[in-house]
């Protein structure tokens, strides 16, 4: 759970990013539906062999599928790593400069309680086949990375379908300057895909 604190207005917007052998560039901005200053939330990670769910208090905002059949690199067999911050109030995170960060309410503070993470450490960086193949055991026989955890629920698909089409503010699949063409995960992980 995070909360942040003191800071400074609304809109509130969070931003996720994969990446994958290096390179990220899917970043997906969204408005948070509430003010994330006044109490904790949940703030959540499903990462397995299928896809990597972000979710917000139990609801799916946002899915990246493993699309390595497109030659998309997707996260295995590497050291992997997850964080996050509080962003210094770039242009591209306060609406193109419209919202100013006030700078009489620093020190800006992010605290975290009930962290908890389910992973498999590598110690060897990644090198010792014995250890990846044991993180691969783990994760085949957890519930995180069992047949049914690569699928979305009607619930899940529902959410993020109401989450993409009235909070996204940003992602890179739509951003034409960016991009000659459409990068071509884009199709699996854009809510209208999915089937329930």
């Amino acid at each position: 759970m995070w909360q942040c604190w003191p800071c400074s207005g609304e809109p509130y917007i969070l931003q996720t990013n994969v990446f994958a052998e290096g390179k990220g560039d899917r970043e997906q901005r969204i408005y948070l539906r509430f003010d994330p200053t006044e109490d904790y939330h949940y703030y959540g990670i499903l990462w397995n062999q299928n896809l990597i769910l972000f979710m917000v208090d139990d609801v799916v905002i946002r899915v990246f599928h493993n699309s390595k059949d497109l030659g998309i690199p997707y996260l295995e067999y590497q050291p992997m790593y997850v964080y996050s911050s509080i962003w210094n109030g770039e242009q591209w995170a306060t609406r193109g400069g419209a919202d100013k960060t006030d700078w009489s309410l620093q020190p800006f503070i992010a605290s975290y309680k009930d962290f908890d993470v389910d992973s498999c450490a590598v110690h060897s960086e990644g090198n010792d086949k014995d250890d990846s193949h044991r993180c691969y055991g783990k994760l085949y026989s957890s519930w995180y990375g069992g047949a049914d955890a690569g699928k979305l629920t009607n619930k899940q698909i529902d959410d993020l379908k109401r989450i993409q089409y009235n909070y996204v503010i940003y992602d890179y699949c739509t951003d034409a300057e960016r991009f000659d063409e459409t990068p071509k995960e884009c199709s699996s992980n854009w809510p209208q895909s999915y089937q329930g």
